[in-house]
C-alpha cells in the first residue's frame, strides 16, 4: 500500500508538472518576440533548417529559447513545411504566429514595372539595376536569352509587356521575362482574335510590330486608334509610313536625340521614310491600348499627323498633303514663339 501511495504521488506531480510545463509553453508561444513597431525583416534561404534561423532570430535579441522553439516545431511537424524566402515580422509577432507565417509562405513582394514603350535594351538595363533579382543573365547576348526562352529564332523585341511584375526575393531575371513574355503572348492572341476585318496586315506579329510604332508616337490613350487608323490607310495605299520612331531605332545607340535628314534619306530595314510596309520587328514594347489600337484603328481617311506643339501633346490629323503642310507650319510657328518667350 505504502509503494503506491508513492507511485500515485509520483504521478500526481508528474501530471501538475506536465500541466505547469504545458501552460508556461503556451505562455511562451503566445508572448510576443523582441520587435520594433518598424517590423523586422527575416530572410530564410532555401535548404536552411530551422534551427538556423531559430538561432539567427535569438543572436539578434529576437528570440529567446531558440532550442525550445526547435522541439514544438519538430514536434508539430512544422519544422518540415518552413518555406524559403523574404518575410516581414510586425510587432506583436509571438513564436505561434512566425511559425504559422513561416508555414504559410507569406512573404515580402517586391515590384519591377516595365514601362510602356522601353526598347528591349531599355528593359535589360532595368532589370541588371534591380538588386532583389537572381541575375542569372549577366553577360548573356540577347540571342542566348532568347534561346533559353526556348524561342531562337524571334528576335526579342517588343516580345514582353509592360506591367508591374511582383516577385519573391531571388526570383532569377529570366523568370522574370519569362512571365513577361508569357503576358505578351496572351494580350497579343486576344487583341488579334478581336481584329477587324481587312486589314493590311497578314499575322498578330506583324500586328505587334505596327502597334510598337503606334505607343512611340503618342502618349495620349484617346489619339492611338487614330494613329493606328493613318499607318493602316497608307499600308494600305502602299504609302511609306515615313514615322520618325523607326528611323530612330534604326539609328540605335548613335542616335544623338537629333535626327537630321540625312538619317531620313540613309536607307535602312527600320527607314519608314525609304521602304514602304512595316519595319521587320517592332522597336518597342507596346502596351494593351496600342494592340487594341493596331487591330482596331480608327480609320478616317487620314493620311498625315503631326505633332500640335500644345501641352497636352496632342497630334493633328490631315487627309491632304496641303492641310497637313499648314498643319506643320502652324506647329513650327508655336515653336518658335515658345522658342523665344523661353
Amino acid at each position: 500500500m505504502k509503494a503506491l501511495r508513492i507511485l500515485l504521488i509520483v504521478l500526481v506531480l508528474l501530471v501538475v508538472g506536465f500541466g505547469l510545463a504545458y501552460q508556461g509553453l503556451q505562455r511562451w508561444l503566445d508572448a510576443p518576440l523582441a520587435i520594433e513597431q518598424s517590423g523586422l525583416s527575416l530572410h530564410v534561404p532555401r535548404g536552411q533548417p530551422l534551427a538556423a534561423t531559430a538561432e539567427d532570430l535569438a543572436a539578434r535579441g529576437v528570440l529567446t529559447h531558440p532550442q525550445l522553439f526547435g522541439a514544438y516545431a519538430r514536434l508539430t511537424g512544422a519544422d518540415a513545411r518552413v518555406r524559403a524566402g523574404e518575410y516581414e515580422l510586425s510587432a506583436g509577432t509571438t513564436p505561434r504566429t512566425l511559425l504559422e507565417q513561416l508555414q504559410a509562405g507569406i512573404v515580402v513582394q517586391h515590384s519591377v514595372t516595365i514601362v510602356e514603350g522601353w526598347t528591349f535594351r531599355e528593359l535589360r538595363r532595368a532589370l541588371e539595376r534591380e538588386p532583389l533579382l537572381q541575375h542569372v543573365l549577366a553577360g548573356r547576348s540577347d540571342a542566348e536569352l532568347m534561346r533559353e526562352l526556348g524561342e531562337p529564332d524571334l528576335h526579342p523585341e517588343g516580345l514582353f509587356f509592360p506591367d508591374t511584375y511582383f516577385f519573391e526575393r531571388g526570383t532569377t531575371d529570366l523568370e522574370l521575362l519569362r512571365r513577361a513574355r508569357a503576358r505578351m503572348r496572351q494580350e497579343l492572341e486576344a487583341a488579334w482574335q478581336d481584329r477587324a476585318e481587312d486589314l493590311p496586315i497578314d499575322s498578330d506579329y506583324q500586328a505587334l510590330v505596327l502597334a510598337s510604332i503606334i505607343e512611340k508616337e503618342t502618349a495620349l490613350a484617346a489619339e492611338r486608334p487614330r494613329i493606328a487608323g493613318v499607318f493602316t490607310e497608307r499600308l494600305r495605299l502602299g504609302m511609306p509610313l515615313q514615322t520618325d520612331p523607326t528611323v530612330i531605332y534604326g539609328l540605335g545607340e548613335s542616335f544623338d536625340g537629333n535626327l537630321r535628314r540625312a538619317d531620313l534619306r540613309r536607307d535602312g530595314p527600320y527607314n519608314t521614310y525609304t521602304r514602304t510596309g512595316l519595319p521587320p520587328t517592332p522597336i518597342a514594347a507596346p502596351g494593351a491600348g496600342s494592340l487594341r489600337a493596331a487591330v482596331r484603328p480608327e480609320e478616317r481617311g487620314e493620311l498625315y499627323f503631326v505633332a500640335t506643339g500644345l501641352p497636352d501633346g496632342s497630334h493633328r490629323f490631315s487627309k491632304t498633303l496641303a492641310e497637313h503642310n499648314r498643319a506643320v507650319a502652324e506647329y513650327l510657328a508655336r515653336y518658335r514663339r515658345s522658342g523665344a518667350e523661353r
